[in-house]
């Protein structure tokens, strides 16, 4: 069972409830979390994937905090890039901490705990201005560079270092996962690919398989 709910700040909180060794997959959709296992008291930070992944979960409750794409790595203190498809336990992150670690395995709701800790991090790093910029772009890569007083290497730079991708890479993921989710809504494939600016259907074909390994019908499978 997976539920999420919003949480301010923050573009959710969530909670994963496994009663047998289970397997999923993980897709790209430029986001980081925060992942505390009550199971084995682990904590760990999920960067931004390129590709997706198969996951093999064994039984028990996770708990995550999901910080939107380029809002996590001043909360992390390192740039987004060093993160791309790694899973990093969080005390290489931020130092050990038994307070946060007695927090969580003491918490009725280890969320609140996890997103208090993170919401305290970014209010001492804020995040760099063009992030919004460059995420809600939809022209060539020149043009927001020059929008932005930058050239494209600085730009490229910025981008990897708030997002783990360059700016191309970036508005691919996030159309893709625009794609998905609207999938998951039960609207027609073809709709979706003018919808989100795709070519025609098989182009969208094409990008699914090429980011989640697998195609779109079998991605939203139950």
């Amino acid at each position: 069972m997976y539920a999420e709910r919003p949480f301010p700040g923050l573009a959710c909180v969530w909670r994963r409830t496994t009663s047998s060794t289970a397997v999923g997959r993980v897709v790209p959709d430029g986001c980081t979390d925060i992942i505390y296992s009550a199971g084995t008291g682990e904590v760990f930070v999920a960067g931004p994937d390129t590709v997706g992944h198969v996951t093999r979960s064994r039984p028990g409750e996770l708990f995550g905090v999901r910080f939107g794409p380029g809002v996590g790595p001043p909360a992390f203190g390192v740039p987004a890039v060093e993160l791309r498809d790694q899973r990093v336990p969080l005390s290489e992150l931020w130092g050990p901490s038994a307070r946060l670690e007695d927090a969580l395995g003491a918490a009725a709701d280890p969320c609140s705990v996890l997103a208090s800790a993170a919401l305290a991090r970014l209010r001492e790093t804020p995040p760099d201005p063009v992030v919004g910029v460059i995420a809600s772009s939809s022209g060539s890569v020149g043009d927001l560079a020059w929008s932005l007083g930058l050239s494209s290497r600085q730009l490229h730079r910025r981008s990897l270092a708030a997002f783990g991708y360059g700016p191309k890479v970036l508005h691919r993921v996030l159309r893709f996962d625009r794609a998905v989710k609207l999938a998951w809504r039960g609207v027609p494939f073809a709709d979706i690919a003018h919808r989100t600016g795709y070519a025609d259907q098989a182009h969208l074909s094409r990008e699914v398989r090429e980011l989640a390994g697998v195609p779109l019908g079998q991605l939203i499978r139950p």
